[in-house]
């Protein structure tokens, strides 16, 4: 009887969880659709401010008998780099910021081969506690702008770090986040924030829209776009890596309340032979005591 209760505690228990993982699912997949609605929003405005900040800056490169000369475009071999990572404040979402912290890794380790120094700006409790764990110092560290990502603290972030790049105390700032693809899908995401990633432009194309600059305004104005340009980077990206956030966790409660199905069958199983041999003990027993007395 012993054997059954314990059988029988263990489904009660494992029920439960089914429980809670099935409703962790649904809260992730309600919120899902919230943040991959702000996200398609979002990608139209970033992708416009591209568009934008690549017309302006091509103008400027043919206008100009030495190019586009900005601190902001300038590549050099960088000595000094910040790399710029975002995770979740939050587990149970599978390998989501596994995958993140194993690319930062590599992408630190690649740049110590080349005898540059690396300095770590993270984003999401989780990545902290590793490299806090890990004994890494931690350059910058913000805890809850990745659950709740806001225009204003994310602009505030990439302005320390777009100053300490414009001071020379870094020479490139690279961002790493876990991005989304669709429901069932994240893939990690690197992009190179300062110098501005010109790969991504077309200078050599120079748009024939109505704008029209006055020469001594251009460096302002493309100052004020590049600076807009990161601070939409870097919303755009905490909101991406939400998004993916809530599919992977999704996906994790998904296969634990599978599991959980799964192992209360096996349960039942063993619990139904369990009792099944129970009774089949107290039936010989009462056979045999009635023999006995024959």
């Amino acid at each position: 009887m012993a054997n059954l209760k314990e059988l029988k505690r263990k489904i009660g228990s494992v029920k439960n969880t089914q429980k809670t993982t099935k409703a962790m699912k649904l809260v992730s997949s309600a919120k899902l659709r919230r943040t991959e609605e702000l996200a398609k929003r979002s990608r139209v405005y970033a992708s416009k401010l591209t568009q934008l900040l690549n017309e302006i800056a091509a103008k400027m490169k043919h206008m100009r008998a030495e190019g586009l000369d900005n601190v902001y475009f300038r590549e050099t071999e960088p000595k000094q780099v910040d790399i710029v990572f975002i995770t979740a404040d939050k587990g149970l979402c599978g390998g989501f910021n596994a995958q993140t912290i194993k690319r930062v890794n590599a992408l630190i380790e690649s740049y110590r081969k080349q005898d540059v120094k690396v300095r770590l700006r993270a984003i999401g409790r989780k990545g902290i506690d590793y490299y806090r764990f890990n004994g890494m110092e931690l350059s910058d560290e913000i805890v809850g702008l990745s659950s709740a990502p806001t225009y204003q603290e994310a602009a505030e972030f990439i302005a320390e770090v777009t100053d300490a790049y414009l001071k020379g105390h870094s020479d490139r700032v690279i961002m790493v986040h876990n991005g989304y693809v669709n429901m069932i899908t994240q893939e990690i995401r690197e992009d190179q924030l300062l110098p501005v990633d010109t790969s991504k432009l077309d200078l050599d194309q120079v748009s024939l829209s109505d704008l029209e600059m006055e020469p001594e305004d251009d460096d302002t104005l493309l100052e004020a776009l590049v600076k807009r340009y990161l601070e939409y980077s870097i919303y755009y990206a905490l909101i991406d890596s939400l998004a993916a956030e809530h599919s992977a966790r999704m996906q994790a409660m998904d296969a634990a309340t599978n599991n959980a199905k799964e192992m209360v069958k096996n349960l039942t199983i063993k619990y139904n032979k369990a009792r099944q041999e129970a009774i089949t003990t107290e039936l010989i027993e009462i056979i045999s005591g009635m023999e006995a007395l024959k």
